[in-house]
């Protein structure tokens, strides 16, 4: 295990105990919230009986929503404590979910062609090159499956609501494929009773990420087989343009902070 991993692990054990939004499971799901959960896009009829990998996206949010639409359903995660809240999800819907814990950069615990769907929540920029992740993910898809990730914006990745001077956001980091980036967390993070447990000065209350370019993530998965389905820089979230300047909602409607991708593999 490389210091990668180990500030991964730390890091979301401390998220879990703050119980962050994005860590809570998803409880009140039914087959049309389910849907909605996942395919904002509209790219999928039918999904009983396809195989489905949720890659470094447990907490109890994605794979329910996959399992009640009658897929079979692998959440793959590093954090146990994430893993837990599928588990958790699982009992509570009576639904099979598989849990396996490991790092994103290597699958070889499954065999090849092993999935129809990928579907990576936010999670790519944690380590220090995608390709590795994408090589992978290319392996244990069958051809003409699909993969889905989200990922931070790289032109803005570091750029925060902190970073108001006034006048607007300014961006100031080079553009520097795989540079490690220190990000605050949004204090909506916090923002729940449960991060009383959580000191201010905790150090894992920021994320390490690392910037992947824009070029080097299209190139690589068109030179792997993948073909762009679907784009979009809007997705999940709203901001306020008349909102408090330095404030989240003002920031990503001035700097849409993440990016979200369906790709699918058609190897020659």
């Amino acid at each position: 295990m490389d210091d990668v991993a180990r500030f991964n692990i730390d890091r979301w054990q401390t998220l879990v105990e703050a119980n962050a939004p994005f860590t809570r499971p998803l409880l009140n799901l039914d087959a049309e919230t389910a849907r909605e959960r996942f395919d904002l896009e509209g790219l999928f009829a039918d999904l009983t009986g396809k195989d489905v990998l949720c890659l470094a996206g447990a907490g109890g949010q994605q794979s329910a929503a996959f399992a009640i639409l009658g897929a079979q359903v692998t959440v793959f995660d590093l954090s146990e404590a994430q893993l837990n809240r599928d588990r958790e999800a699982a009992a509570h819907y009576q639904i099979p979910i598989q849990t396996v814990q490991g790092d994103m950069r290597d699958l070889s615990g499954f065999a090849p062609a092993s999935f129809d769907l990928v579907y990576q929540p936010y999670s790519l920029g944690f380590v220090p090159d995608a390709r590795v992740v994408f090589a992978e993910v290319a392996r244990t898809l069958r051809p003409g499956g699909m993969y889905f990730f989200a990922m931070h914006n790289p032109f803005y990745c570091g750029l925060s609501e902190a970073h108001w001077s006034g006048d607007g956001y300014s961006l100031k980091l080079p553009y520097t494929d795989g540079a490690r980036v220190s990000i605050p967390d949004p204090e909506w993070v916090y923002s729940q009773s449960e991060a009383a447990s959580v000191p201010a000065n905790h150090g894992q209350r920021e994320s390490r990420e690392y910037r992947q370019t824009l070029g080097k993530v299209m190139n690589s998965l068109i030179g792997m087989g993948f073909s762009l389905a679907h784009f979009s820089d809007t997705r999940d979230f709203t901001g306020d343009s008349e909102a408090e300047p330095g404030t989240w909602d003002h920031f990503i409607s001035i700097a849409p902070p993440w990016l979200a991708f369906w790709w699918r593999y058609e190897p020659v």
